[in-house]
């Protein structure tokens, strides 16, 4: 497999991109509320991830340094 691993320093979230794609979704779907059931928890997670969209998410994740390594 033609696969190259980037490795991040420890305790770095800024610099993990799904970290900031969670970040997203809280702010989105998350913030201030309190759920009954873990149901209405994952209802409302599907929600929110269907309404992100392809540019959403460049914009949430794009880092130079990523974008160096592949076609972004």
């Amino acid at each position: 497999a033609n696969i190259d691993f980037e490795f991040i320093p420890p305790y770095t979230p800024e610099m993990n991109p799904i970290e900031q794609v969670w970040a997203e979704i809280r702010k989105r779907g998350f913030k201030n509320r309190a759920f009954k059931t873990l149901e209405e928890v994952m209802d409302k997670l599907q929600e929110v991830i269907q309404t992100l969209h392809w540019s959403d998410l460049k914009s949430i994740v794009y880092r130079k340094w990523i974008s160096s390594d592949f076609d972004f």
